[in-house]
């Protein structure tokens, strides 16, 4: 597989939606995490990331605008042990209970499917960094509509042990912006992962639209200590 400018892909896309990258950094020495979001609407561009027991939450920037809560509040990024769940809903939390319970990353996620937000069905993506005393896995998930069609669930999980450094791996609800929106398509795209957090940070900041862009978190593991740096950007702030 290619290995993408992950600039290239966001600036070359003006709604890509929410998005999710889990890899390693260039240097080889930490997992990396990075979840955006994206917004056409005035409610679902009023929204901000704050931290919460060691992961993040949407909140409102100006609860007086707050329409519609389902499908936009809800916590992206969760720890469970030496795992951290990432996703675009509330399916965190059904990750989270499930794992919790025994189940697999996959086995949680048969309890739902895509958002239900006719036509544009916006598909679920999930993200699983289990860290490792030899480095980390990955598994990324997106369960969307049959071309559209609500009738159908797709469900497709990916699965990458041991990834290498300096690269990430990034899946997005939408292929590009349209009404409707159409889903993302094919395996995840591998992305080249550059410098430290900060400039990673900026980077995805930076190349995404600036008029739909929202919020950004980026988080870098330590892979020895488990020590962690965390960056959020706000559009709202």
């Amino acid at each position: 597989m290619k290995i993408r400018s992950l600039k290239r892909e966001l600036a070359g896309n003006s709604y890509p939606g929410r998005g999710i990258i889990l890899g390693k950094s260039e240097d080889g020495r930490s997992a990396v995490v990075a979840y955006f979001i994206m917004g056409r609407s005035e409610n679902s561009r009023n929204r901000i990331f704050v931290e919460e027991e060691g992961g993040i939450r949407t909140q409102a920037y100006d609860p007086s605008k707050l329409e519609d809560p389902s499908l936009i509040i809800y916590a992206p990024v969760r720890l469970l042990d030496d795992m951290l769940i990432v996703s675009n809903g509330d399916q965190t939390d059904t990750i989270y209970d499930g794992m919790r319970a025994g189940k697999s990353f996959e086995e949680a996620l048969r309890k739902r499917c895509f958002e239900p937000d006719a036509p544009n069905y916006t598909p679920r993506i999930s993200g699983l960094l289990e860290l490792e005393e030899d480095g980390c896995a990955i598994s990324l998930s997106i369960l969307k509509s049959h071309n559209g069609n609500p009738t159908q669930c797709d469900r497709q999980t990916y699965c990458y042990d041991k990834p290498f450094a300096g690269e990430g791996y990034f899946i997005h609800t939408y292929q590009s912006d349209g009404d409707p929106l159409p889903s993302y398509e094919g395996e995840p795209t591998l992305l080249a992962l550059t410098g430290d957090i900060d400039s990673l940070a900026e980077e995805i900041w930076s190349s995404l639209d600036e008029d739909n862009r929202v919020s950004l978190f980026v988080r870098y593991i330590n892979l020895k200590d488990k020590s962690s740096q965390t960056r959020i950007i706000n559009k709202n702030s």
